[in-house]
């Protein structure tokens, strides 16, 4: 009997040991990753992570053991100031630059064994590089009057310098989840294709700085470009100008020999129509002297002759006849 209320004693005892372990472990294996983050699990007491399986927001029964290694599931924001570049035209300039990136959840394990916790730096360092290599592609001009074609050629510099060349799983993720001539994921090499498995899903271009003494030499070489081009229309407006006076010095001959040949045909159709009307007066005079020769009888050439001698001192103003005297006298009577 007293072994019997022994063992009651024994099992009663480990009954409430098991039930308070309960209450107070089965707490502890819950532990909880936010929403805005990824978690592995890790071993309390010796430190080791297990990567097999990415844990998103929520509470998680994993033991009390164990606790979640935190990444950030939101956007990692990187301001980038005075980033020293080359331009195509061998000029030193200096860019701002930001850009917005998130890690990925699938590549998250690969992550985590290359870098652990310490990923920024080396992201950050990897799209300072990313920039120097597409920078020079560029001139001092087109940075300041192609902004938007170079930012959308540095963002793809850096976009794939950290993302890598494969497509992501999910096209629709964002607007490049899936780029032009990206790798299937299937056939892609996570240690050499996917960059440092992060999305960088945004990138502005923010200010531009030329150095001053830079600038002075790209200002002198705009100078120089304008100058020369203002001479050129300059030479141009010579050449037009001459070329004007000599069609105005054209027309003006052409003007002066139609008038001239205008006088000449104005002064030889009055010289014929001043022929025409003498010889039609002649002409007239004849036909009218004739018929007054026939008229007054006057046959033989020396009544004629004596005729028109009579007619023409008529014509003088200051020839006076006079009459019944025995001897004709002609002379000037005033």
């Amino acid at each position: 009997m007293a072994e019997n209320k022994c063992f009651i004693y024994v099992a009663a005892a480990a009954s409430i040991v098991t039930v308070v372990l309960i209450v107070i472990l089965v707490p502890l294996s819950f532990s909880g990753v936010e929403y805005y983050e990824f978690g592995f699990k890790r071993q309390k007491s010796t430190g080791t992570v297990d990567t097999k399986q990415v844990y998103s927001g929520g509470k998680h029964f994993i033991g009390p053991d164990y606790e979640f290694k935190i990444f950030k599931a939101t956007a990692h924001y990187v301001d980038l100031r005075d980033v020293t570049v080359f331009t195509s035209d061998k000029l030193e300039i200096k860019l701002d630059v930001q850009y917005q990136y998130f890690l990925r959840e699938e590549d998250l394990p690969t992550l985590h064994r290359n870098y652990d916790l310490f990923y920024d730096n080396v992201v950050k360092t990897s799209a300072i590089d990313a920039l120097k290599g597409e920078a020079p592609k560029f001139s001092t001009r087109e940075y300041i009057t192609n902004r938007n074609a170079i930012e959308t050629a540095l963002y793809n510099g850096v976009r794939e310098r950290l993302g890598g060349i494969c497509c992501l799983q999910s096209c629709s993720l964002y607007e490049f989840a899936c780029p032009p001539g990206c790798k299937n994921s299937s056939s892609c090499d996570p240690s050499t294709d996917k960059g440092l498995w992060v999305n960088v899903k945004y990138f502005q271009l923010g200010a531009v700085e030329i150095p001053s003494d830079v600038e002075d030499r790209f200002l002198r070489s705009l100078t120089l470009k304008e100058d020369a081009d203002r001479e050129k229309l300059l030479q141009e407006a010579q050449v037009v100008r001459k070329t004007t006076e000599a069609m105005v010095r054209d027309i003006q001959n052409q003007a002066t020999e139609i008038l001239q040949e205008a006088q000449v045909q104005s002064e030889l159709i009055g010289t014929i129509s001043t022929a025409n009307f003498t010889a039609n007066v002649e002409k007239a005079r004849a036909e009218g002297l004739k018929n007054l020769y026939q008229q007054l009888g006057l046959t033989t050439q020396e009544m004629k002759n004596s005729f028109d001698y009579l007619r023409t001192l008529r014509l003088l103003e200051n020839v006076h006849f006079t009459v019944d005297f025995q001897q004709r006298i002609v002379g000037n009577f005033k």
